[in-house]
């Protein structure tokens, strides 16, 4: 067998969601990165309990879509696999940055970068690649890329408040995987990051959305 893997680049299209309006009276604008099996426009739900005139929700939309069980009749999507992870990762980065230049989010608001699940992995890249600004850095049951290091949040250090939350029930992470997702947050941000356990499984905490602002 002589098989030989090539690579093109094309143009895409992809979609994202919002909810609320940008307007004078907005307060904070949140980018929200869903976790694996959602799509955008379902994630926005679990943001609808925040003050509509003083908040913005921008929810990007993973592009690899699929669908998934029960029955196979809906739809869910996934940012990155372990396939050719750095190139589909440069792909999503660039799908960000054009979301976020087609939003024009006025440089005096309050900027809350939030990822759930896997969306946590595709949050903590765009900052750290980005050198993003942003008030506040939300991880949500998701797990830390490896290759991040404490000098890709350097410039985030006593000018962003940084969160990591997660279920003591969650049924995707282990006493050790708990453990070691606290110690790499901490080495990440020093004493600038705050762990929230809460008591629940693998599931968006409304309520401390609703805290967060």
């Amino acid at each position: 067998m002589n098989a030989t893997e090539k690579e093109i680049t094309y143009q895409s299209s992809n979609s994202y969601s919002t909810l609320n309006t940008l307007t004078q009276n907005t307060k904070h604008v949140w980018l929200v990165c869903h976790g694996m099996g959602y799509l955008s426009r379902y994630f926005l739900r679990y943001f609808t309990q925040l003050n509509t005139d003083e908040n913005y929700i921008i929810a990007p939309q993973a592009p690899s879509k699929y669908y998934i069980q029960p029955g196979f009749k809906h739809v869910g999507a996934s940012w990155l696999t372990k396939e050719n992870t750095g190139k589909e990762t440069e792909n999503v980065m660039s799908y960000l940055d054009a979301v976020l230049e087609t939003e024009h989010i006025p440089q005096h608001l309050n900027l809350i970068v939030f990822g759930y699940s896997q969306g946590v992995s595709i949050a903590m890249r765009y900052v750290a690649k980005r050198q993003l600004k942003c008030s506040q850095l939300v991880l949500h049951s998701g797990g830390i890329p490896k290759e991040l290091v404490a000098e890709d949040f350097k410039y985030l250090l006593g000018k962003a408040k940084i969160t990591m939350i997660y279920g003591t029930q969650d049924e995707y992470l282990n006493d050790e995987r708990i453990l070691h997702e606290t110690h790499k947050v901490q080495e990440l941000f020093e004493q600038h990051a705050h762990v929230l356990p809460f008591n629940g499984k693998h599931v968006v905490n409304v309520e401390f959305i609703n805290q967060l602002v």
